[in-house]
């Protein structure tokens, strides 16, 4: 065992406060990055933790519970989508089969909650993970309750909107738990498997509407009231679950509960072994980042200085918005919310068929998806980026291409073709952006400014999902297939926007990603390997 890894212990009488040193105990030095390496490295020779170990197993259960809490937006994107297709809704509140702006803000309202929501994120460091999760899940139960039973449009729209905001406090803190709770060597992975269940939630709700309205579309609105009553399924098991599982370490340690965070690293990281370095190690990270950024709360919140105080601050988070606007605004959302409509565009008239593709798009995503959440260490997140964009460019031009088609001609070739191609742009576009949605923003943005970074990713999101849809059922009414045309163009700006001005993140450390972005041109100096990196900045120094 390397003697380095005991250099600073950490003594028990002194834990309480963890970021202030009591007198007479020794300061607590950060910990460089080369020693952190170093000791990370020594860490695991002492003894790599077996994943398949018993406080592995309990940590991949209780991992799973916090998954469903990703299922709520997967949910009502294609919920909406699917009863948009059924006449017993749209009769009931009046709204038109093709779509019109009311239609819009049915559809558009739930990220307007988002974005009121996201200035709530300083709840999650207020009373630790678990509180938010747990208040959004019992929120979605009530605003459910709310939307299944609304007798006029008003009050569905109303209800929309309490679920979305109760959505996002439990969306916003879950992958933060996911990230502090995972183990080092599997944070990445465990972290991207959570967005993944987006299409779970999807799946169960495009076949909750397809089964009923094949057997319940003549027992008056049950064909889409039953499938808005299952929205309760997910966030009412993680409201059940949610109290069993541990705090997060880091929030605990930044609460001065060291040992608690001690005890939960030795049960989950390390398999009980009271004596791996791993642990220690783990502990004074998370000391050390407590120290340097402290918590967020809701009088600091809103003061968002510290995120363009400085060029490195500004590039960041640049990207972290550029990031966010392009998950939503890259043809995703429209095709989301809006599928058995462009269906109808090209001739899938029947509402069964209509609801049965649905579904299979939602498997053929998810498959993508999970596969993506690997290739991402394997092949980098740039070329995932321009890979998934260039093939949605190809994907929407074919759509737009066979669509006019038919439209001119009624030519089914053509509309086969088109539905095969909205299938393929699916596929693509799961396989690099659904998995980094939660990773890449936190990934560029420095320790300090990471909650309130998320803040700004969240809203970003909201706004982009609010335009897109909101104006979607009109342009797609209007225009037609030309409005996918425009997201062809969108979609070579933002190909060229990642190639010029994203930063490569894949087998860096945070560390390593602060020398990037303090370099010249952050976008060259994430291509080189570290050493070189490293040896430039020395020859500026000299």
């Amino acid at each position: 065992m390397s003697s380095s890894i005991h250099e600073k212990p950490i003594s028990p009488e002194h834990e309480e406060v963890p970021d202030v040193p009591h007198e007479g105990s020794e300061a607590h030095e950060p910990i460089h990055p080369d020693e952190l390496h170093s000791r990370l490295t020594a860490a695991y020779e002492y003894g790599r933790p077996n994943p398949w170990g018993l406080g592995y197993l309990k940590m991949y259960l209780f991992c799973s519970l916090i998954y469903l809490c990703s299922t709520m937006n997967g949910f009502d994107g294609s919920l909406m989508g699917s009863i948009n297709a059924l006449s017993n809704y749209t009769t009931y509140y009046g709204l038109p089969p093709s779509g019109n702006s009311a239609t819009g803000i049915v559809f558009a309202i739930f990220f307007v909650g988002q974005m009121v929501g996201a200035l709530f994120i300083w709840l999650a460091d207020w009373r630790g993970r678990r509180l938010p999760i747990f208040i959004g899940c019992v929120g979605v139960l009530v605003a459910t309750i709310v939307t299944a039973t609304a007798r006029t449009l008003a009050i569905f729209v109303g209800g929309r909107f309490l679920l979305s905001f109760f959505a996002t406090l439990a969306t916003t803190a879950a992958p933060l738990y996911m990230i502090e709770m995972a183990p080092p060597r599997y944070r990445g992975t465990i972290a991207g498997l959570y967005n993944t269940l987006w299409y779970m939630g999807s799946i169960i709700a495009t076949s909750a509407v397809y089964g009923a309205h094949l057997h319940l579309s003549h027992i008056g609105e049950l064909d889409w009231r039953l499938p808005i009553w299952l929205q309760m399924l997910c966030p009412g098991v993680v409201a059940l679950g949610i109290w069993f599982c541990p705090e997060s370490p880091r929030w605990l340690v930044a609460a001065g509960r060291v040992e608690e965070a001690r005890n939960i690293l030795i049960k989950y990281h390390v398999n009980g072994d009271v004596n791996h370095p791993l642990v220690t190690l783990e502990i004074e990270e998370m000391r050390d980042s407590v120290k340097k950024n402290g918590l967020v709360s809701w009088h600091n919140f809103l003061d968002l200085s510290t995120l363009v105080s400085s060029r490195s601050r500004r590039y960041r988070l640049m990207l972290n918005i550029a990031f966010s606007w392009f998950g939503q605004f890259s043809g995703n959302n429209v095709i989301s919310y809006y599928l058995p409509h462009m269906l109808e565009n090209v001739g899938i008239t029947d509402t069964n068929t209509q609801l049965l593709l649905n579904i299979i798009y939602a498997i053929v995503g998810w498959i993508f998806a999970a596969a993506g959440t690997r290739f991402h260490d394997l092949i980098g997140r740039r070329k995932m980026f321009m890979g998934s964009i260039a093939g949605m460019i190809i994907c929407l031009a074919i759509m737009s291409g066979t669509a006019a088609d038919y439209v001119n001609t009624g030519s089914i070739p053509a509309s086969s073709a088109s539905i095969a191609f909205i299938f393929v742009f699916g596929a693509v576009f799961a396989w690099a952006f659904t998995s980094m949605q939660p990773i890449y923003p936190g990934e560029v943005l420095s320790n300090d400014m990471r909650a309130k970074g998320m803040g700004v990713f969240q809203l970003t999101a909201g706004v982009a999902s609010f335009v897109n849809t909101f104006a979607a059922p009109v342009a797609m009414n209007n225009i037609g297939y030309w409005f996918y045309v425009f997201f062809v163009f969108f979609d070579c700006f933002e190909f060229l926007f990642v190639y010029f001005l994203f930063v490569e993140t894949k087998g860096r450390t945070l560390e390593e990603l602060d020398a990037i972005f303090e370099s010249s041109n952050p976008r060259n100096a994430s291509l080189k390997p570290l050493d070189e990196l490293e040896n430039e900045k020395n020859e500026q120094i000299v």
